[in-house]
């Protein structure tokens, strides 16, 4: 007997909605173009739910609508969007193709903790969708508008849900998604990584970077090696440590993760320290080497200074992308700060996530968060500062109780135990290669397992992902994805294959250069984003539904390890994006003399179908911020489009020089569209390619 599948139009519980707004608006495009809407804003009531639709002018409409979910819903992400600009305009994007927006709260009532049951998320998000088809077809006297959810990480999630367990859609694109099990493992993993290679990053960077050795292992230590290798096997991409390798070290969502874990298995983080088994129990571990017990005396206290401005929080009530969403979920120090009278000693302090517990004075037993610290050279002693916390006491009202005098422990033990969570939750679904290192031959742990594998329970739906789509689907997801491993989207093909018999609905495209985060701004000399493979995945998913026009076949690849490789040759690689190739003098490598000049040839080469070449940019300044660097690619090349057994493509050639000796690495970045049209704001696809030039 199949799954009962939900039907919002019988929900008595979405049965009252109002509206409190209905009126015109308009958005304005980068070049000055304003688009009117009607934008119609209400609820349901007797629910916490909120929605806002805008609806296109009458002779721009086609029949369909996009329904945006984000990441982490809070009580006001029904307008989260309406302050996005540019390419990442969600409803600007939706409006000019033809489409209306759909975005609510999904019954969200706080930002913080348990917001009831989890199933709300996708049944008022169903809820809203029929609605808004009521609504359609009173303003536009048309039929069923055809529905398209999508979103990115924990919206994708969400997407998942909606398109397997309801038929308020007829199809879905979810992006960057995780498995049932990710998380918090692919969180944790990521820290680990952090912690044991944080002095190895530059090896690994230099090794696997363009005219590198291509061996990320060489020139590790043993520990370093061994850690490489496992996250590695875990899904985790090598090449996605350049972040890391810059200095940039980033702890994700794990502030939010913790507290939740160590309230489902409070019993984990003390036998991680004593049970063997656990890499803490280990006294010659990485684990036991970094662990940091310090206790210290007050000396002063200065307390945060005042609220962020209104335009700052308004700032952060509007993340609702997949890499910001949860840092609405944090408080931060500000510029508070205590003085010590001592501080830890040493040169390798690993001082990521320490707890600062208070053990005497009004203060006692309250727990902030170290942020950073600075040591006064003569005294011995020096200053620290509050990090962003989440699920710890009230910053001021402890910092109002500290004195001169009270004493408070640094402790990062909880920080260390809680990165090594993934080893100890091996799925007993063998479909979940990632864990096959830590599995023994008949496939039993070889390692000590906590009582249940927590991810199932944190996909934030009240549902798992059972591959029983009921409509079309789309899965864009990125190579380089620093927190969802790139793995997951092959896992849930197999999974829709294995549901429906087929993946005649299901298609999956993979994204070279391309992170987690689902802004334009996610890019820079080592990065492009995925934001015009996305908007091209709905439009063909709106074509696909409305005309019956099939999309691009999937990415080919295969699965090796916890790694995803595709096809080496574009050619044949299928799927949206273009392929390029950059070399110097003919290689991935050259030596020039100082002040000599050296030639660049870009090769392109678009996937069947998939469009022309736009665009190419190349950048001799290997300078970059992460998430996104000012005035990247500021030189633009000349292209000759070409076309090969039905491949179209591009070449284009540079000529360059530099005066002083050194190391440089020059990019390249191509950009194609469907239509070879360079000035579609939403549907530019990029790729790039490196290349290392020695000057002697």
């Amino acid at each position: 007997m199949g799954k009962e599948i939900y039907h919002a139009l019988q929900d008595p519980d979405y049965q009252k909605p109002f509206f409190d707004v209905d009126e015109i608006r308009t958005r304005t495009a980068p070049d000055g173009n304003e688009t009117a809407y009607r934008y119609m804003h209400g609820g349901f009531e007797g629910t916490p739910v909120k929605f806002s639709f805008c609806f296109p002018k009458r002779d721009a409409f086609r029949g369909r609508f996009f329904q945006y979910l984000s990441p982490f819903p809070g009580p006001d992400e029904e307008v989260a969007s309406q302050d996005k600009n540019g390419a990442d305009d969600k409803i600007l994007f939706a409006l000019t193709n033809g489409a209306y927006f759909v975005e609510t709260n999904m019954g969200s009532v706080t930002m913080f903790g348990p917001n009831g049951d989890d199933r709300m998320r996708w049944k008022s998000s169903a809820a809203a969708a029929e609605l808004s088809r009521k609504k359609a077809m009173e303003i536009y006297g048309c039929e069923r508008p055809v529905g398209i959810v999508y979103g990115g990480s924990g919206g994708g999630y969400k997407t998942m849900a909606c398109i397997e367990n309801t038929d308020a859609w007829d199809g879905a694109v979810p992006y960057v998604i995780g498995s049932p099990v990710s998380l918090p493992n692919t969180i944790t993993m990521h820290a680990q990584g952090q912690r044991v290679l944080r002095n190895a990053f530059g090896k690994i960077l230099n090794n696997l970077d363009a005219g590198g050795s291509g061996n990320a292992y060489e020139g590790l230590n043993e520990t370093e090696a061994q850690m490489l290798r496992e996250l590695t096997d875990m899904g985790f991409p090598p090449m996605a440590w350049y972040v890391e390798a810059g200095g940039l070290i980033d702890d994700g969502s794990l502030p939010v993760l913790t507290p939740g874990v160590k309230m489902a298995d409070p019993a984990y983080f003390k036998e991680f320290w004593e049970v063997p088994g656990y890499m803490g129990a280990d006294p010659e571990s990485s684990a036991s080497r970094d662990r940091l017990q310090f206790k210290a005396v007050v000396k002063g206290v200065h307390l945060p200074g005042q609220p962020e401005s209104p335009e700052q929080e308004s700032e952060i009530e509007g993340r609702n992308g997949v890499d910001d969403a949860w840092k609405k979920m944090l408080t931060d120090g500000k510029d508070a700060w205590i003085e010590l009278e001592k501080l830890p000693e040493g040169d390798d302090l690993y001082l990521r996530g320490v707890n600062l517990t208070f053990l005497t004075g009004a203060a006692q037993g309250k727990v902030l968060l170290l942020g950073g610290m600075e040591r006064d050279q003569v005294t011995g002693g020096g200053y620290i500062t509050i990090g962003m916390c989440y699920g710890m006491d009230n910053l001021e009202d402890v910092l109002s109780q500290i004195q001169p005098g009270d004493e408070l422990m640094m402790d990062n033990s909880d920080y260390i135990a809680i990165q090594s969570y993934y080893r100890h939750q091996t799925p007993a679904d063998l479909s979940f290669h990632a864990w096959d290192q830590f599995r023994n031959e008949d496939g039993t742990p070889a390692l000590p397992q906590r009582a249940s594998v927590m991810g199932y329970h944190f996909t934030g739906t009240g549902t798992v992902q059972d591959g029983n789509i009921q409509g079309k689907v789309i899965v864009v997801q990125a190579l380089m994805d620093e927190s969802t491993c790139p793995w997951c989207a092959d896992w849930y093909r197999e999974t829709v294959r294995k549901a429906q018999g087929s993946e005649d609905n299901f298609r999956v495209y993979y994204n070279q250069r391309c992170m987690h985060g689902d802004i334009t701004e996610i890019g820079n000399n080592m990065v492009v984003n995925y934001v015009g493979v996305l908007h091209q995945a709905i439009l063909d998913m709106a074509d696909w539904l409305q005309t019956g026009k099939e999309p691009l076949q999937s990415t080919r690849y295969e699965r090796v390890g916890g790694q995803i490789v595709e096809e080496a040759d574009p050619a044949k690689r299928r799927g949206m994006q273009a392929g390029i190739s950059l070399t110097v003098n003919g290689a991935k490598c050259a030596r020039v003399k100082a002040g000599g000049e050296f030639v660049l040839r870009a090769e392109i080469t678009v996937p069947e179908n998939a469009g022309e070449v736009t665009g190419i940019r190349y950048d001799f300044n290997d300078n970059w911020t992460y998430p996104g660097a000012k005035g990247i690619f500021p030189v633009e090349g000349s292209f000759t489009r070409t076309k090969k057994d039905g491949i179209s493509g591009a070449v284009s050639e540079m000529v360059h020089s530099f005066e002083k000796p050194g190391t440089y690495f020059v990019s390249a970045r191509c950009t194609s569209q469907r239509n070879g049209d360079p000035d579609e704001l939403f549907t530019q696809i990029l790729n790039l390619d490196r290349v290392r030039v020695i000057v002697e």
